[in-house]
């Protein structure tokens, strides 16, 4: 059998697989502004201290023309890998469409997104991950990454490791949609980008 000689009922098998029940309801906190967090309590020393370790000791100015959150890369971390596996988000959407990472199968990966937080506290940022193969959706995967404050330097989140599918109906090409959101459903970034799965490196 060839590596996408996949007949849309083994497909439809390997999604059955992979289905995962609902991701737990979580309500939301409300939303602040770093500076209503800043004047909160603020004639209680100790709280004082411990915000201002949390959050720096002034509120950044940062260009309000800016998205509060900035997703700059993904990189698959792979020890093996010949090269690095990263992708620039920063560049044009469209041309990551048409870029393929290569992964030996059954080897083991974390994905790690870059990101900036410019001027709010972010709450509940999550990495949602749709995997599709010959337009069938065989896969989902929801990271929850966490809430964050502005700092002038990045934020690296790292996935738990994944291992690559292996064996012959496994090897082929993946079409993968993903999506950097939060508590509020802000779509900070949607990306489409494509794997592919072989016996080797460069087989």
């Amino acid at each position: 059998m060839a590596e996408d000689d996949l007949t849309p009922e083994q497909i439809a098998a390997i999604a059955a697989e992979n289905d995962e029940p609902e991701s737990v309801n979580y309500k939301a906190p409300a939303q602040k502004t770093l500076a209503e967090i800043q004047e909160l309590d603020k004639d209680d020393e100790s709280l004082r201290k411990y915000k201002e370790a949390l959050l720096g000791a002034s509120v950044t100015e940062s260009d309000p023309s800016v998205p509060n959150v900035q997703v700059t890369r993904m990189s698959l971390v792979c020890e093996g890998a010949p090269n690095p596996l990263v992708l620039d988000l920063q560049a044009d959407l469209d041309g990551i469409k048409n870029q393929t990472f290569v992964l030996k199968e059954g080897v083991e990966y974390k994905i790690k997104i870059s990101f900036k937080v410019n001027r709010e506290i972010v709450s509940g940022l999550k990495y949602v991950q749709n995997t599709f193969r010959k337009g069938i959706k065989i896969d989902k995967s929801e990271y929850m990454v966490g809430s964050y404050g502005p700092r002038p330097t990045e934020y690296d989140f790292l996935t738990s490791t994944e291992e690559a599918p292996k064996g012959v109906m496994a090897r082929g090409h993946y079409n993968i949609k993903s999506k950097f959101t939060d508590d509020d459903k802000h779509d900070h970034l949607s990306w489409e980008w494509n794997l592919h799965i072989k016996k080797d490196w460069k087989d």
